[in-house]
C-alpha cells in the first residue's frame, strides 16, 4: 500500500501528548524489532519545535515516528500475502 508521508508541519502533528507517544514508541519498538529496528532510549522529546513534542531519537518530529510506524505495517501487511 503507498500513502503519502505525514509532514512534520501537518496540524495534526500538534494533537500528540507524550502518552501517545510513549505509547506509539511501544509499537515502534515490536515492530521494528524483526527487523534490526532498536531505540530504547526513544522517548517523548522535552523540546518542542513549533508547539509540536519532538521525539528524542535524535530529535525527529513525531511525523518521523508516525512515517516509520506506516512503513513498518505496511511491511507487515505485504509480508501477510507472501506466506
Amino acid at each position: 500500500m503507498t500513502r503519502d508521508p505525514v509532514a512534520p508541519d501537518d496540524p495534526r502533528m500538534r494533537d500528540y501528548t507524550e502518552a501517545h507517544i510513549t505509547s506509539l514508541l511501544g509499537e515502534l519498538n515490536r515492530r521494528g524489532m524483526p527487523y534490526g529496528l532498536l531505540w530504547g532510549s526513544a522517548s517523548p522529546g522535552e523540546t518542542t519545535l513549533d508547539g509540536r513534542i519532538l521525539v528524542d531519537f535524535g530529535n525527529a518530529p513525531i511525523s518521523t515516528l508516525l512515517n516509520l510506524l506506516h512503513l513498518l505495517r505496511d511491511l507487515e501487511r505485504n509480508e501477510a500475502w507472501h506466506r
